[in-house]
C-alpha cells in the first residue's frame, strides 16, 4: 500500500470502478441465463410387458433384429458384456408428441435384490448412459411391473442433464425413492 494521498485516491477509484462493473453486469445479465435447468420427471406410462411377446412395429425389444442396419438403441452389447443375468429384456419406445423416447429395462428380480445400492446405481448409470447416447431415457422394472429405478435426461441442454432415481426396499418391504 501507499501512504501518499494520490495513491489512496487511485486505489479507491479502482475499487469503485470494479464494484460498479460487477453491479452493472449482474443487473444486465438476462434472467434466462440464471434460471436453473430442470430435468423432466420420468415417464408415468405403464410398463407394457405384453409387447415382449406381441411387439408392435414402433417398439424395439431384445428380440428385435434388423438385418439391414444397427437397431437403435443398441443395448445388446451391454447385455452380453456384463448384464446377461441381470438385464433380461427391454422395450424401447420412440419419441412421441407427449414424451421423449424411452427404454423400459426388465431385470431379474432375484439378481437385482442381491445387488448393493452402489451396484444398482452403477448398472442404471451404465445402461442409462448408453441409452442417452441414442436420445432415450431409461426406466428399470421387474416382471411384477414394480418401478426400480430411472435415468432421466433433459435433452434440450448441451450436454444433456441427467438424473438417476432408485427405489429401495427396507427390511419390512416398504419402498422409498432415493
Amino acid at each position: 500500500m501507499c501512504d501518499r494521498p494520490w495513491c489512496w485516491r487511485s486505489y479507491r477509484q479502482t475499487s469503485f470502478s470494479l464494484l460498479l462493473t460487477i453491479s452493472l453486469t449482474t443487473l444486465l445479465v438476462p434472467p434466462s441465463l440464471a434460471q436453473p435447468r430442470t430435468i423432466p420427471s420420468p415417464s408415468s406410462a405403464p410398463l407394457e410387458l405384453d409387447l415382449l411377446t406381441k411387439p408392435k412395429d414402433y417398439v424395439i425389444t431384445a428380440n428385435t433384429i434388423n438385418p439391414a442396419r444397427l437397431t437403435v438403441p443398441s443395448l445388446w452389447w451391454a447385455q452380453q458384456n456384463s448384464e446377461k443375468k441381470l438385464l433380461d429384456n427391454w422395450i424401447a419406445y420412440p419419441a412421441s408428441d407427449k414424451e421423449p423416447a424411452r427404454v423400459d429395462l426388465i431385470v431379474n428380480q432375484q439378481i437385482w435384490s442381491l445387488l448393493e445400492y452402489v451396484e444398482r446405481y452403477d448398472f442404471v448409470n451404465r445402461l442409462g448412459s448408453a441409452a442417452r447416447n441414442f436420445g432415450y431415457n431409461v426406466r428399470v422394472f421387474n416382471y411384477q411391473k414394480e418401478p426400480l429405478a430411472t435415468y432421466t435426461c433433459n435433452f434440450n441442454t448441451s450436454p444433456a442433464l441427467c438424473s438417476i432415481q432408485t427405489t429401495v426396499k427396507n427390511k419390512i418391504g416398504l419402498q422409498r425413492l432415493l
